[in-house]
């Protein structure tokens, strides 16, 4: 499908426009999205920062990026601009952000449920190595390929123990 392949050129030129923009605002840009939700188009770019991402920080990367983006032009149609914080429960995706967060609790949601039905794991991320996670959960430690994922999210510490999988 060519989506796929302009949306990663999408993806990628938008990084390169917003990552400096991002900086100069104190911020970190941890992932941009180009996707289509029912009729419409969505530019989601989410951004960080160490103390936290406030309202202002959305609407200032909003401003900031705007005129370049429009000048830039690299979507052909119409979309929707949104700018975000990752939120609490964020989703790892790069390299970059799970070996960030080392030792955090996380939930992964599978593509295909495990011999025992569960399509879903919640332990703490022990390593990311060849595209491979590792999580001490319960009943041991397990390796799940990243492309057998959905999503892999960062969940509240008291959610770990006593949950049975």
């Amino acid at each position: 499908m060519s989506y796929k392949k302009k949306s990663g050129n999408t993806v990628e030129k938008v990084w390169e426009l917003a990552d400096p923009i991002a900086q100069k605002l104190g911020l970190q840009i941890w992932d941009i999205r180009f996707l289509k939700e029912g009729a419409n188009w969505f530019l989601r770019i989410f951004i960080d920062k160490d103390s936290g991402v406030g309202i202002e920080d959305c609407e200032n990367m909003s401003r900031a990026i705007n005129t370049p983006l429009d000048e830039l032009d690299p979507i052909s149609q119409s979309y929707c601009l949104e700018v975000c914080s990752p939120g609490m429960e964020r989703e790892l995706v790069r390299e970059e952000h799970f070996k960030a967060f080392l030792g955090s609790p996380v939930k992964i949601k599978l593509i295909r449920p495990l011999e025992d039905g569960n399509r879903e794991v919640i332990g703490i991320l022990k390593d990311f190595k060849d595209n491979t996670v590792i999580l001490e959960t319960d009943n041991g430690e397990i390796s799940l390929a990243k492309k057998d994922t959905s999503w892999v999210r960062l969940v509240e510490e008291d959610i770990v123990g006593g949950i049975e999988e």
